[in-house]
């Protein structure tokens, strides 16, 4: 699947696997002979052993009208523009590849009950098994064109989630603990997000905050970081400062409280409103006391008061 020049598969979190057991699946029986019953009563000969017709393959009416059946019973809103039917499973329930006009597609299998699984979590799992070895058998993934659309599907998450930068790298992280999928969305030149959706809607965690707890941003470089942070002190006392590094510190009642290291200069810290407009700014030679002061700037100790 073809994706951002900077999309690689990213597991971190928790694996995803595929709902399909296996890559294969058993082809119905076809030719088969069938003896007919013993020869009637009166009748001089036997009859001469028959073959039983292939069955008729269905028709694409008879596909959708059966994975429309799938799709309802598991409430998923998907509205087919195009669907295959790709075998059958080991199970000997039907499988299928389904596009969709907006989002990812999905491989459906119809069993009991019934399960899809998006297009875009085969293949990150798919290239995930590839990176680990190249020979991997990585299962079944999706082949129709209109599920190439790695890039469009990020990107329409992205926005529905609020994020408004230009697009550079985007993969899947892993699983919530309630089974949504989390997303890493990369910006150009500024700090990018995971964000996931649930019933009540989209929910972002930018990078800077994920890093106060060790997670990583794949696709957050910290120049990008620096750069974001740079842009919310426009227009306050802290202005001037040349952003070189940045960390979020975390947050209060008050609001939150980012670092910013300056170059030639004192760094400081700044505390921001949930609109990221600056509310007071601390030099970092008088601000141990906030958030245990400054780390990316050093600072020489107080000096010692003279008896």
């Amino acid at each position: 699947m073809a994706l951002y020049p900077r999309f690689l598969a990213v597991l971190a979190a928790v694996a995803l696997t595929s709902t399909l057991a296996s890559p294969a699946f058993a082809q119905r029986a076809s030719n088969q002979n069938q003896d007919e019953p013993a020869v009637r009563e009166g009748s001089g000969r036997a009859p001469r052993g028959r073959q039983a017709r292939a069955p008729r393959a269905p028709s694409e009416a008879d596909v959708r009208t059966a994975v429309q059946g799938h799709l309802t019973a598991l409430g998923n809103s998907c509205q087919m523009t195009e669907a295959k039917l790709l075998g059958q499973a080991p199970d000997k329930s039907s499988m299928y590849e389904i596009a969709c006009a907006t989002g990812p597609g999905y491989i459906v299998l119809g069993s009991t009950p019934p399960s899809a699984t998006d297009c875009l979590v085969l293949a990150t799992s798919a290239e995930n098994a590839r990176a680990k070895d190249p020979a991997a058998e990585v299962g079944t993934v999706c082949s129709l064109p209109a599920n190439d659309n790695g890039p469009a599907v990020f990107e329409a998450y992205a926005r529905e989630a609020g994020m408004d930068c230009v697009i550079d790298g985007a993969g899947i992280v892993g699983a919530a603990a309630d089974g949504a999928i989390v997303y890493e969305i990369g910006c150009a030149n500024a700090d990018g997000a995971r964000i996931q959706k649930s019933a009540s809607g989209w929910t972002r965690s930018p990078c800077f905050e994920l890093a106060s707890i060790n997670a990583t941003c794949k696709f957050t470089q910290p120049a990008e970081q620096a750069a974001t942070l740079k842009s919310w002190l426009a227009g306050s006392d802290a202005a001037a400062c040349d952003v070189q590094q940045a960390r979020f510190m975390g947050q209060n009642a008050n609001g939150s409280f980012y670092e910013a290291a300056c170059a030639g200069a004192d760094g400081v810290i700044v505390r921001f409103n949930a609109e990221k407009a600056v509310q007071q700014v601390y030099p970092c030679a008088t601000a141990q006391q906030i958030g245990g002061g400054c780390k990316l700037t050093t600072t020489p100790a107080a000096a010692t008061p003279q008896a």
